[in-house]
Order: C-alpha cells, then structure tokens, then sequence
C-alpha cells in the first residue's frame, strides 16, 4: 500500500517543474557531495512514496547497478594520473577512473529513482493536463508510456496466473516446457499491448481529443501554497544555475581529480540544493505534524 504523499496533491506543474530540476541537477552536478545529496533524497522519497517493502526491491536492482558501473567504468576507461596497478591487458588501472565509475553508478540509481518517484506522482491526467492543448498528440504517447511498465507487469502477473491454472506454470516443469511457456505468456502480453494501443487511440479519437476548440474538465487549481511553492524552486533554479556559472559547483576527475571544496559560498549552494531536492519530504512531514496536532486536539 502506497503512503499519502502531500506532494502529489500539488498542482501539476509544480510537480513537473520540481522533477524536471531534480532530475537536470542530477545529471549534470557531478560534483561528489551533489551525488549523495541526490541519492539519499531520491532513496528517500522513493520508500516514502512505495512503502518500506521496496526498499528490498530497490536494493536488488540499485546495488546492482552501481557496482556494475563502477566496475565496468575502469576496464574501459584508463585516463588519470594516479595509477594503481596495470591490468593483464596492459592498460593502466587509475584511481581516476574508478571513482567516476562510482560518481557515474551513483547519478545513474539517482536518475533512475527519481523517474520512479515522477511516474508515481505525475500521473497520466496530469501529464495530459499540462500538455494536452500544446502537443496532444505527443502528451498521449508520452502518457502512454509512462503508464506502461506498471500496466504491463500487473497484466503479466494476471496472465502468468491464469496460464498456471491450466497447467501451464512457467515455474515448474522440464527448461524446454517452461521456456515454452514463458513464450506464450510473451506472445499473450503482446497482443494485449497492441490491443489496447489501438483501443486507446481509438477511444481518444471518438472523444475528440485534439481537435481545436475542444475542452477538458480538471480539477486542478493553482493555490496559494502553489504559488508559495513556484517561487521557492524558481529560487532554486537560480541560484544553483549561478552557483554552476560562477564555477562554485566545479568537479572534474580528468586527466586529475579537481574541485571546489569546502568554501562558505560553496556550502551555500551544497545547501540549496539539498533543501530544494528535500522539498517534498519537507512537504509531507510538516502535514504530517500539522495532522497530529489537530488529531490531539480531538
């Protein structure tokens, strides 16, 4: 069971503006304390917004892939000027490159996670909402997408069970009669996937959707803890873009490792940027307090 996330009830664009400077920042700040502030929100959030079950999920696929990355980083990449030991190959293993194959697994999970959070919170309607009248077309395939992954696995889970009440368990039997039937649930989702493509475009086209003129009902309105919201990112977005333009954000791992380290303006930006990706955790425990103070008032 998914918790109440205080966030969500937000206006649309809110949402898709603080995910779309969460995951920016993500990216392109490499800097070393930039990536775990990143990581530990987006880990953070992710639980909130999924339950503490998935914190075993996440461990089985995050894990996985940092170490991946930060092993597969220096096999290939050999630049730096702190040298280890040489590979049987040859090459050079640098100190370098293994800590950017740790800052790169590091942004991947990060990235990764928060999509996972975004898909939980922006949901089709809202998606569709803000982008409907602009790029209808686009906004539907996009929502569509979005909403697949989940959709998919839940059917796969409906057919896998419904396959193994006629004798047709993908987890029991011979390698060759299981592979058999993996397929067929296989060619079974694919139908179903096109199917319902067809049926959504089609039902979207009687509808009208797109057509110029056209309205939608929402519910969606932009209050004043919006407003108080927009104001607080846009803040954000300003002050980190001159924090990476004035050089205050600066890390690089090649050919050496060099960076800003810890300056009071540097803090400053360390500072905002951490704030700004705990926003909807803030969010969520100043309504949770608020909540139980009216609940001991009772």
């Amino acid at each position: 069971m998914k918790n109440r996330d205080t966030f969500s009830g937000y206006h649309p664009i809110i949402n898709f503006f603080y995910f779309c400077l969460v995951i920016g920042f993500s990216m392109f700040l490499m800097h070393p304390v930039c990536l775990i502030i990143s990581l530990f929100c987006s880990v953070y959030y992710y639980i909130s917004l999924n339950s503490a079950k998935s914190f075993g999920v996440l461990a089985k696929f995050a894990l996985p892939m940092l170490l991946f990355t930060a092993i597969i980083n220096p096999a290939f990449n050999h630049r730096g000027t702190v040298i280890l030991c040489y590979l049987p190959t040859g090459n050079p293993l640098t100190l370098e490159s293994i800590l950017y194959g740790i800052a790169a697994g590091v942004m991947l999970v990060s990235v990764v996670l928060w999509f996972g959070c975004y898909t939980a919170v922006m949901s089709s309607d809202k998606f569709i909402y803000l982008f409907g009248k602009i790029i209808p077309s686009l906004s539907l395939t996009i929502s569509m997408i979005l909403r697949f992954v989940p959709r998919f696995k839940q059917q796969f889970e409906s057919v896998k069970e419904a396959q193994a009440g006629i004798g047709r368990d993908v987890t029991s039997g011979s390698l060759l009669k299981r592979l058999k039937y993996a397929l067929n649930c296989l060619s079974i989702m694919v139908t179903w996937s096109l199917e319902n493509a067809i049926d959504t475009a089609d039902s979207m086209k009687c509808r009208g959707y797109g057509l110029k003129g056209r309205t939608a009902y929402s519910n969606y309105k932009f209050c004043e803890k919006d407003k108080s919201c927009l104001i607080w990112l846009c803040f954000c977005l300003v002050y980190l873009l001159s924090g990476i333009v004035s050089g205050n954000l600066y890390w690089r791992y090649f050919p050496s490792i060099i960076g800003v380290t810890a300056e009071p303006l540097s803090i400053s930006f360390l500072l905002i940027y951490f704030l700004m990706c705990l926003t909807p955790i803030v969010i969520n425990k100043r309504e949770d307090i608020k909540w139980k103070f009216l609940e001991s008032k009772i």
